[in-house]
């Protein structure tokens, strides 16, 4: 497998994580571990550690915690638009281009919102990592949103999303800084 194919799973299995939680989460992590293991060290550490309170955990609770983190404080929203605009026309007209990307991408759309974090993963996870869409997608709405959702978290360090969400955010800088790092030895 190639780092790109393995990039691809790696945001497909973050995109899982993300979603709403359901049977099956702890397995997903357990997944995206993995396949973090090698090249993301650190992150598959985070991800373990919302993997064990993830087993150690009933769905419900899982829910609740996912709820109150994402649903509830609008300074953890999981919509990235929301995180970059806030509730402003700047957001209505993201969410607008998102789709039409989508579109022209051949990218089915989905129940949540374009700008959902695991709608734009899982979209993301079905490009070309040399598709200028993706590298402006991870530099200028990804990587920023989740900054900004990390931010949240300074003082409820307990939560397991904080975890999952400094995973992501690692590999996604990581990302950025190898492709940076790329464009400075061709220069």
């Amino acid at each position: 497998m190639t780092m790109t194919e393995t990039r691809q799973r790696i945001y497909f299995h973050f995109s899982n994580l993300f979603e709403y939680p359901q049977p099956g989460l702890a397995e997903a992590a357990r997944r995206c571990a993995d396949l973090l293991t090698a090249d993301y060290p650190e992150a598959a550490g985070r991800v373990r550690t919302f993997l064990d309170f993830v087993e150690s955990t009933a769905l419900g609770r899982l829910e609740e915690i996912y709820t109150g983190t994402f649903d509830v404080s609008p300074t953890c929203t999981i919509y990235a638009g929301y995180q970059l605009f806030g509730e402003s026309y700047k957001r209505g007209e993201f969410l607008v281009r998102l789709k039409e990307k989508y579109r022209e991408h051949g990218f089915a759309e989905d129940k949540e919102l374009a700008d959902h974090l695991a709608v734009l993963l899982r979209f993301l996870a079905g490009l070309d990592e040399e598709n200028i869409l993706a590298q402006e997608l991870i530099e200028d709405c990804l990587v920023p949103s989740l900054r900004k959702m990390n931010g949240s978290f300074e003082c409820d360090s307990q939560n397991p999303y904080a975890y999952l969400l400094g995973a992501a955010t690692a590999v996604l800088e990581q990302v950025l800084a190898a492709k940076a790092a790329c464009k400075e030895a061709m220069s």
